[in-house]
């Protein structure tokens, strides 16, 4: 390596930036997400400060090989719909197709079913059909289509989804259409047989739309960044499917979960390193909490919702509840709350002295937990400022007098910061449950593998919950989402619709089909600089039974092989098998791997260094706590209850945990005494 690397996650709240130096050395950065007082992007800012680049210099880009980024733009974009506007181009008759959708009702007895907002600001229905097979039932009117089209461009709508029936599979119809849209000058046109080419309209259809909303911001802030860092540097974005892509080849329907997709893949690498294999996800950043599970492979999910909005994708299979370090604590009236708002990075929770809303880093300052000189500085009304204690006291206060005026509950502001922390923790505990426990997966033998800012001061809390008795925290935990997306792979995937019952014959017929998407994805990755040689394929089959609708993918091989490995699957999931119905192969897919980095080696100076010992409760009681640096791997374990500072996170080893330090700098926490009992109401 001849210059830096630059591995940047940009979340909602922080921004985190893993660099690695020419010399192989690594070095980490964290920043505010927003900050118009200091910078225009945090990311280049990032690069800027590591570089000691003065804001009024020229980048030198000539010092830079790669930048490597996730980010929350497409995510934050659809949440709070500021999107492109956009257009709906369907068959006729179906224009309330998405809008109908699946009548899926979430909650069965809810007398007022609020639809979620479609994405689209106009529908143009064309003439046109084709059946099942595709047998042309009426022509393609191109020129009403265009008149049509000419009106929602001269409205001022950039971007056309093209949707229509069968579409998919008999591609003709929307081909003219999306050459007809390009002609007339539209900035977006996505067609749904190249975002989505499976069967489904509904879905088909809001991916598609997704894409077309979402793709012209991502492009914007692509060009940001390319701007800022100037010609040179190579420019990745990691996709939610866990692998990165050329900033060109990104997607509004890929980036939805590119930020956390990091976190994962980081996961998986630096807990192999150390020896866990049977790992539970634990991120929790500024705004919100993701978790997943791990196993031995990624686990993904190939349609899901997102902001009221289906997606028809490739995901890393991650659950997010809106318990962050900045999620904002409420008094109702009658009951505490926590989020689902966050203060965010602007103004922040009470305690970055900005007038900010009382979140759960307040309670953790108000416990002692987190202490203003231990705790990374941030950006206050007049500058770098530490940790405002006194301004969470005093909401905490403020907050007592009114729930004991609502309540008459004589309750203390420590014991209100206790029940916050405890509705948080139960929110991240059940999280994590609905990825792994309701899936019959015992973690109690698994390793909570903890990251992002926030985890550290909730693990043992959390663990606790599930019944974990082993923790692991990287020495970049804090920023570990940025330091997965340094190490992932370069990934693409292909799709190809069957809808063919699943017998010998298929399967020798499949040969060449194989053949073409291999040889399509393996191009797609030279064009991004790869080798062939070093480009791996995965083959794997969408399979179910005739009459579902639910698909289960398995690795592709011999008819026997691959019915067995359906029907495992199956059973795993359902708890049943049906041998006496037919097996229908409703697509191929072939993923092209391009390997990734190498684990950076990562310092282990630790020295343990005491800080200091300070009041603080925990487990409901006031206790004196040591505050000292991670101890280096040859120190003897640290008893809770103590807290460990990092650089880029704190660590509350709670009491009846110890903490210990193994070859890596990997910081490892084990239950060292029985959990205590609590009574079960009735």
């Amino acid at each position: 390596m001849t210059g830096w690397q630059f591995w940047i996650d940009r979340g909602g709240t922080f921004t985190d930036v893993v660099a690695v130096r020419p010399d192989g050395a690594t070095v980490t950065h964290k920043l505010l997400s927003e900050n118009p007082r200091r910078y225009d992007d945090a990311a280049i800012q990032g690069i800027r400060d590591l570089l000691e680049v003065d804001g009024g210099e020229p980048m030198p880009s000539h010092l830079i090989d790669a930048v490597k980024m996730g980010t929350t733009v497409a995510t934050n974009a659809l949440l709070e719909r500021h999107g492109d506007p956009t257009a709906l181009v369907t068959t006729r008759g179906f224009a309330d197709a998405l809008r109908i959708g699946y009548q899926h009702r979430p909650d069965l007895f809810a007398l007022d079913i609020v639809l979620p907002e479609m994405l689209y600001e106009n529908v143009v229905e064309i003439d046109e059909r084709l059946s099942a097979d595709g047998k042309v039932l009426v022509e393609l009117d191109a020129e009403a289509a265009r008149r049509d089209l000419a009106a929602v461009k001269a409205a001022g709508i950039d971007g056309v989804a093209i949707a229509l029936l069968h579409g998919y599979r008999y591609t003709d119809h929307e081909a003219r259409l999306a050459s007809i849209a390009r002609e007339i000058g539209f900035g977006q046109v996505s067609v749904s047989h190249e975002v989505s080419p499976l069967m489904k309209l509904v879905s088909r259809g809001d991916t598609t739309v997704v894409d077309a909303y979402l793709s012209p911001v991502l492009r914007r802030y692509v060009d940001r960044v390319r701007d800022g860092l100037g010609d040179g540097p190579r420019l990745s974005f990691m996709q939610s499917n866990g692998g990165l892509t050329e900033a060109g080849a990104f997607q509004g329907k890929d980036a939805l979960l590119s930020g956390p997709a990091g976190g994962v893949v980081g996961m998986v690498r630096t807990a192999a390193a150390a020896g866990f294999d049977r790992l539970v996800g634990f991120d929790m950043g500024g705004t919100s909490t993701d978790v997943a599970h791990y196993a031995g492979a990624l686990e993904r999910t190939y349609e899901t919702e997102v902001a009221g909005v289906r997606v028809r994708a490739p995901m890393i299979d991650i659950h997010t509840v809106a318990a962050g370090g900045g999620s904002i604590l409420q008094f109702d009236g009658a009951r505490l709350r926590v989020g689902p708002d966050s203060a965010g990075a602007d103004p922040g929770p009470a305690c970055y002295g900005n007038a900010g809303p009382l979140a759960v880093t307040d309670a953790n300052v108000l416990l002692g937990k987190l202490r203003p000189e231990f705790f990374p500085r941030v950006f206050g009304p007049g500058g770098d400022e530490p940790l405002d204690v006194e301004a969470t006291r005093a909401a905490f206060e403020a907050l007592a007098v009114e729930v004991r005026a609502a309540t008459g509950s004589d309750t203390t502001p420590e014991e209100l910061a206790e029940g916050f922390l405890a509705i948080a923790v139960d929110n991240m505990a059940n999280a994590i449950k609905k990825i792994s426990v309701q899936r019959g997966h015992d973690v109690t033998d698994h390793t909570l593998v903890c990251f992002g800012g926030a985890a550290g001061q909730h693990a043992c809390l959390v663990a606790d919950r599930l019944g974990i008795s082993r923790i692991q925290i990287h020495p970049h935990a804090g920023v570990l989402s940025a330091l997965g997306i340094g190490l992932a792979d370069t990934r693409h995937v292909v799709d190809e619709p069957v809808e063919a019952v699943l017998d010998d014959d298929l399967v020798a017929s499949l040969d060449q089909t194989w053949h073409e998407l291999g040889d399509r994805a393996i191009a797609r990755l030279v064009e991004q600089g790869l080798e062939p040689r070093k480009v791996e394929l995965a083959h794997r089959l969408a399979l179910r039974y005739h009459g579902s609708d639910t698909v289960l993918r398995v690795d592709a091989g011999p008819r026997r092989d691959v019915v067995a490995a359906f029907e495992a699957s199956h059973r795993a999931q359902f708890g049943f098998v049906s041998p006496d119905k037919a097996i229908v192969v409703e697509s191929l897919q072939v993923e092209a791997v391009g390997a990734g980095e190498a684990l950076p080696t990562v310092s282990t100076s630790g020295d343990g260094t005491a800080l200091g010992s300070f009041d603080a409760v925990m487990g409901g009681r006031s206790v004196t706590a040591p505050f000292l640096r991670r101890p280096a791997a040859s120190a003897d374990p640290v008893l809770g209850p103590a807290v460990i500072v990092d650089a880029t996170t704190t660590t509350v080893v709670e009491p009846g945990w110890a903490a210990t330090t193994n070859r890596l700098g990997d910081l490892v926490l084990d239950r060292v005494e029985d959990r205590p009992h609590h009574a079960a109401v009735g």
